[in-house]
C-alpha cells in the first residue's frame, strides 16, 4: 500500500505542475478561453492546497465553457482520483475513481497531445495497478512510455505491475496444482472407500451365506432327530437310524433268532423220541 501511496503522489504532482504551464496563453485570446485558463489556475491553487474537492468545481467551471479542454478533464480527473483514494470503498458507484477513470481514457482516446496522452495512460496505469489488475497496468504504462520514452515513472512502475503479474500468474500455478492434488486426493480417498465398503459387503455376504448354511445343518440334524427312521423294504435306513432304533432292531432280530433254536431244538427232541418209541417196539 505505501508503494502505491507513492505512485498516486507522483501522478498528481506531475498533474499539478504541468497544467498551469499548459494553461497560460496569449492576451488576443477570446474571453472562452480566458475563463476557462483562469478557472484552471483557481482549480490548481486549490489542488495545491489539498482542497480537492473545491478543485475539482473550479475544473467543471471551465469544462462549462470549454467542454473540449483537454487540460480541465486532465485536471478534474486528477481531482477526483484524489478524492477517491481517500473516500472510495471498493467498487462503490458513487467513487469519484470510476469517474476519473473515465475521463483519463476518453483523453487518451481524443487527444492529439502526444504529452497528455501520455500522462492519461499512466494514470490509468496507477488506477488499474491499484486495483491489482496487474495486466491492465501493464498496457497503461507501455502505452506511457510510447507517448514519452524518457518517463522513468512509467518504466519504474511498469516493472513493479510486470513483477506483481509473475507472482499472480506463479501463485495461481501454484493454487492450480493444489487443487489438482486436493482432487487427485479426493479421488483416491473416494476410491479407498469404495473399495473398502465392497470389501465390507462381500465379507457380509460370506458371513450371511456361512450362517445360512449353519442354520441350514442344524436344521436338518434337528429333523433326523426328531422324526421317526424312514422304512424302504421294511429295513430302516441307515443315515437315518439313531442308537434306540439300532437297539430294538438288535433286540427284535436276538428274539427271532431265540425262537427260531428253539423251534429247532423242539423238531430235534420229537424226532429222538420218535426214534426211541421205534427202537423199543416189539416186533
Amino acid at each position: 500500500m505505501k508503494l502505491i501511496s507513492k505512485i498516486l503522489v507522483t501522478i498528481t504532482l506531475l498533474a499539478v505542475c504541468a497544467m498551469p504551464a499548459a494553461a497560460s496563453g496569449d492576451a488576443g485570446e477570446i474571453k472562452t478561453v480566458k475563463k476557462e485558463r483562469n478557472f484552471i489556475r483557481s482549480g490548481n491553487k486549490l489542488y495545491k492546497a489539498k482542497r480537492y474537492a473545491e478543485a475539482e468545481v473550479e475544473y467543471r467551471k471551465a469544462l462549462q465553457v470549454a467542454p473540449q479542454s483537454a487540460i480541465a478533464q486532465f485536471n478534474l480527473a486528477t481531482a477526483l482520483m484524489r478524492q477517491g483514494s481517500a473516500t472510495a470503498k471498493g467498487e462503490s458507484k458513487d467513487n469519484p475513481m470510476n469517474e476519473a477513470q473515465q475521463i483519463l481514457e476518453n483523453i487518451v482516446k481524443t487527444t492529439t497531445s502526444r504529452d497528455l496522452r501520455g500522462k492519461a495512460s499512466y494514470d490509468l496505469g496507477n488506477i488499474a495497478y491499484a486495483q491489482q489488475q496487474w495486466q491492465q497496468a501493464i498496457e497503461h504504462y507501455k502505452n506511457a512510455l510510447r507517448c514519452n520514452p524518457d518517463d522513468d515513472h512509467a518504466r519504474d512502475n511498469l516493472r513493479l505491475a510486470q513483477l506483481k503479474k509473475q507472482q499472480q500468474d506463479q501463485q495461481n500455478k501454484n493454487n492450480k496444482n493444489q487443487n489438482k492434488n486436493q482432487n487427485q486426493d479426493q479421488k483416491d480417498k473416494d476410491k479407498q472407500n469404495q473399495d473398502k465398503q465392497n470389501q465390507d459387503k462381500q465379507n457380509q455376504d460370506k458371513q450371511n451365506q456361512d450362517q445360512q448354511d449353519k442354520d441350514k445343518q442344524n436344521q436338518d440334524q434337528s429333523q433326523n432327530q426328531q422324526n421317526p427312521a424312514d422304512k424302504r423294504d421294511g429295513q430302516p435306513r441307515p443315515g437315518d437310524m439313531n442308537k434306540q432304533n439300532v437297539e430294538q432292531v438288535l433286540k427284535a432280530m436276538q428274539d427271532q433268532e431265540r425262537a427260531t433254536q428253539q423251534r429247532i431244538n423242539a423238531r430235534q427232541a420229537q424226532q429222538q423220541r420218535n426214534e426211541r418209541s421205534r427202537t423199543n417196539r416189539k416186533w
